[in-house]
């Protein structure tokens, strides 16, 4: 479709481009309207109504400007990506520097799993004495000393009731 254009550079009515179509370029007729509507969407072709009538119409230099925008475009995201790798391989090469695979560093390595193991062994181990903890015990005390008065409140008032 877009040949019909290009090769003729002129401006076409719907209804010339549905008879141009089928015989020129093979298209069929059913589907000239859905692929010329498809090119326009997609700013491949240019339309413009003028009075009750839509022209279409695409030139070799709007496709050739548009391929050139979107090359240095990509061009200009390669670039960037570039840098970018380049910044990320030389921070990479940076926190590699005393981190060589030495028999030392494997050993602190395995020491520090090792640690990390038992801390969370102890923390387990503080969780069973958690009952025990004076600041635990104190909410205890202190929320049983409150359910008591509570308690000695419902009962008084209960014992005002019946004599009362």
């Amino acid at each position: 479709m877009m040949e019909i254009f290009f090769e003729t550079k002129d401006v076409f009515q719907l209804k010339d481009v549905e008879k141009i179509a089928p015989k020129e370029k093979g298209i069929t007729a059913m589907s000239v309207k859905e692929v010329l509507q498809s090119l326009v969407d997609d700013g491949m072709v240019d339309t413009d109504r003028i009075g009750t009538s839509n022209y279409f119409w695409a030139f070799p230099s709007k496709a050739l400007h548009a391929r050139k925008r979107k090359l240095e475009a990509l061009e200009t995201q390669l670039a960037e990506s570039s840098r970018r790798k380049e910044s990320l391989q030389q921070s990479i090469e940076k926190s590699k520097i005393g981190r060589q695979d030495t028999a030392e560093r494997a050993a602190l390595i395995k020491e520090l799993a090792a640690l990390r193991r038992k801390n969370e062994q102890l923390k387990a181990e503080i969780g069973k004495y958690k009952e025990c903890d004076p600041d635990v015990v104190e909410e205890i005390r202190q929320a049983n000393k409150v359910a008591k008065e509570a308690a000695n409140r419902w009962t008084v008032s209960c014992k005002r009731r019946k004599h009362g």
